[in-house]
């Protein structure tokens, strides 16, 4: 069966939208639940941002790929549109992976959680500690600039509580 590439781009469009409303029900449901009266820990709150980035940056993915999936099965998509999306696709899949395995380290030199974000001018890391240490910030300098190719200048270290 053959679907049209407007009724594709229907479909698509449809998608990101209901994954919007899930993301703005998401945030709505965690944001009352921080203000609820009941006393907040800051590990709760902590916790709370952690899961909620990662649920915000999972849609968004999700998102991208059904866009680039969009371009690489349409007809109506050149070839070297075909094959720019197939290579973000790829890249995207390798900067999931690097971030994740970015986040493991840091987390396993005793931060509560971590986040890594990585672009093509640097990598942020956001990190579940108050305040770090000269030897923390050494240690998270140390496994972006071994695992990546950035330097010490492209990155920066957030602490977050």
């Amino acid at each position: 069966m053959k679907i049209k590439p407007r009724t594709k781009k229907v479909l698509v469009l449809s998608v990101m939208v209901a994954l919007l409303v899930a993301t703005g029900v998401l945030n709505w449901a965690l944001n009352d639940r921080l203000t609820s009266s009941d006393p907040i820990d800051a590990g709760v709150v902590t916790e709370t941002f952690f899961a909620a980035y990662r649920s915000d940056r999972e849609a968004t993915r999700e998102s991208e790929f059904l866009y680039l999936d969009a371009i690489i099965s349409s007809e109506t998509s050149s070839q070297e549109a075909k094959d720019a999306a197939e290579e973000q696709k790829l890249g995207l899949v390798e900067r999931m992976e690097s971030e994740l395995q970015l986040e493991t380290l840091v987390k396993s030199k005793g931060f509560e959680d971590a986040i890594v974000t990585l672009s093509d001018s640097g990598v942020n890391v956001v990190v579940g500690s108050a305040e770090l240490t000269d030897i923390q910030a050494a240690q998270i300098y140390d496994i972006v600039t071994s695992e990546t190719s950035f330097g010490v200048g492209d990155i920066k270290i957030i602490p977050y509580v």
